[in-house]
């Protein structure tokens, strides 16, 4: 089945990237430091058919866009190959510049338990983060986080997170998972996509 979290490596071209994606009833939601992937699939027999938008929520400019533009779709067909989904296509915006990526899914086991949920909480959604180091540490993230009942699936061009949320009532927070010190060293901002 190719429901699930996984993690992507993609290449433009000569030119190779990575990001993380959900797939979940016939949608696709992603991305990485600089860009969200929002999408949809259509399973036809064996074949997997996609279309990812890609757009920029980092306007840092030191994250270049492969495609030369900030907004590019994507048009590609993919077969599972064992556990792994291999994809072929191209982008509109660049007709002729082949473009194939290979997705890994992240176990399940690796996903915990989502959070409590209660009346009013927060929306599920693709939402773009960015960290800032506090303790005197030049340096920050950007990534984009799915918030999906309770859990939080995520990552960048470098890492994937997981880990889980309680929200009601219009306030949310993170769970911090075994080793993870919550709240020191960072300040998350959350921005809905």
């Amino acid at each position: 089945m190719f429901e699930g979290f996984y993690k992507v490596r993609f290449q433009l071209g000569e030119t190779v990237g990575r990001s993380v994606m959900y797939a979940r009833d016939s949608r696709m939601l992603g991305g990485n430091s600089a860009f969200a992937h929002i999408g949809t699939y259509e399973q036809i027999g064996d074949e997997l058919s996609i279309e990812i938008k890609t757009v920029r929520h980092n306007p840092d400019p030191n994250y270049r866009a492969m495609a030369g533009t900030d907004d590019a779709t994507l048009l590609a067909r993919g077969r599972l190959d064992g556990n792994l989904v291999r994809f072929k296509g191209e982008l509109k915006e660049l007709p002729g510049v082949p473009f194939q990526s290979v997705m890994t899914p992240i176990e399940e086991e690796a996903i915990p338990i989502a959070g409590g949920l209660g009346e009013g909480g927060i929306v599920n959604g693709l939402y773009s983060i960015h960290i800032r180091m506090l303790d005197g540490v030049e340096g920050g993230l950007t990534g984009v986080m799915l918030l999906n009942e309770g859990r939080i699936l995520g990552g960048d061009a470098f890492f994937y997170y997981v880990g889980t949320y309680t929200s009601e009532n219009g306030r949310e927070g993170p769970d911090p998972q075994p080793g993870a010190h919550a709240g020191q060293g960072r300040e998350p901002r959350l921005r809905r996509l």
